[in-house]
């Protein structure tokens, strides 16, 4: 049995490592589950009181429920392409539920049950080349995170051709991926519905409750937060609050809060290979700061302006305009993809990167794209050095779209 301790420098890497992954299982990484496993009682009692969350420690794995403030679309998964993929996953999982734990089954088997329990208008058809594809890549995920394993064949070649047998088993951890939910499911009719059901009611809503989580998780989960309008209540919480919230943050997490007039966001004060960062390794990252210094530049000399929420709004072809002057300052340094294909192509990868990382957003019309402030937080050059020899990594300074000071 665990011995009851308080939250010390382990529980935070614990806590890190339990928001960065779906879950932790014993048997792939049983360093981090006896970890997670010794410091249970604390890091239980932190998440449940500011993100509402529950942490479940089974013999198996540790997973914390993670639900957001506010659904956005990086929160999808990454490897699915299409919303047939989705539908397949949870047809994967209702067959995996009739099964038990560590039982084999052959993947004909599992094709012929998911055809019968699609809900589409237009039913499977496992010669279409679209629909093997997808179900391929819904196995590659539940195989990633060790639900299932091929006990014998490829399923690659199923890709390739339907007749295609991989023999699987079942692992005990696959009926652990759908967290369970306040009343059935059945009796929801939004996503909203379900999100409102997932805080606690009574003297805890009285007391703020609600708003605390929201905030947390949105600052957790979430590159950024961005106020929402003038009287933003979230953000009023965050200004009277923000010493309280800036040491718990750094002492449970390692993070530090930063807080501006219109966004708030957590920084690591030095890189940790656990973390998901921003920039990161990908040439896209370097074009990102590169545009928001050439952003930041068209706002000094008055060519485009700020809204009361500190955004930038830019058509999409202001938007392809600036990254083709981006382009023709920088593109010594960029990779071959980005240097010597269409601009069109480059914008088209930039904005779904900014978009990932909650720093543009397009509006309702779509006629616009809405660059948020959190955007000129960052800002990139190649150092003078870089110039000459022509290197391809960017150096970032710390800024903002204009002297925006710290509330």
């Amino acid at each position: 049995m665990s011995e009851k301790r308080g939250f010390d420098e382990v529980a935070r890497e614990a806590l890190i490592t339990l928001l960065e992954n779906f879950w932790v299982l014993r048997e792939q990484d049983p360093e981090s589950y006896q970890i997670i496993r010794d410091r249970e009682n604390a890091l239980k009692d932190y998440v449940l009181d500011k993100l509402g969350y529950h942490l479940i420690v089974h013999r198996y794995f540790a997973k914390l429920e993670k639900i957001p403030a506010v659904p956005e679309a990086w929160m999808g998964i990454e490897q699915f392409q299409h919303p047939r993929d989705y539908a397949l996953l949870c047809c994967v999982l209702a067959y995996l539920e009739s099964i038990t734990g560590y039982e084999q089954f052959l993947l004909s088997d599992l094709c012929s049950e998911v055809k019968a329990l699609y809900p589409g208008e237009l039913a499977l058809d496992w010669r279409n080349y679209e629909h093997r594809k997808s179900l391929v890549r819904v196995l590659q995920l539940v195989t990633e995170l060790k639900m299932l394993t091929v006990v014998d064949g490829e399923l690659v070649t199923f890709g390739r051709n339907e007749s295609t047998e991989v023999l699987y088993e079942v692992s005990v951890v696959s009926r652990y991926f759908m967290r369970s939910y306040p009343k059935d499911f059945f009796q929801f009719n939004t996503k909203e519905e379900i999100l409102a059901a997932e805080t606690f009611e009574g003297e805890d809503e009285l007391l703020g409750a609600r708003r605390r989580y929201r905030i947390y998780r949105q600052l957790l989960l979430s590159p950024s937060m961005h106020r929402s309008n003038a009287e933003d209540a979230d953000f009023l919480y965050l200004r009277n609050y923000r010493a309280r919230l800036q040491e718990d943050l750094e002492r449970h997490t390692g993070l530090q809060l930063e807080l501006y007039r219109n966004t708030a966001l957590l920084i690591a004060p030095e890189p940790k290979f656990a973390l998901t960062l921003f920039p990161n390794q990908k040439g896209i990252s370097d074009i990102a700061l590169q545009f928001g210094s050439v952003l930041r530049q068209q706002l000094n000399e008055g060519q485009c302006s700020t809204d009361f929420l500190g955004r930038v709004a830019l058509t999409p072809l202001q938007f392809e305009q600036t990254v083709r002057h981006c382009k023709e300052l920088y593109s010594y340094g960029w990779s071959k993809e980005f240097r010597e294909g269409l601009i069109k192509h480059t914008a088209d990868e930039l904005l779904v990167f900014l978009m990932d990382w909650t720093f543009a957003q397009s509006s309702d019309e779509g006629d616009l794209i809405y660059f948020q402030p959190a955007l000129g937080r960052l800002s990139g050059d190649y150092p003078q050095d870089y110039k000459s020899k022509q290197h391809t990594k960017a150096d970032s300074d710390d800024g903002e779209w204009i002297r925006e000071e710290n509330d």
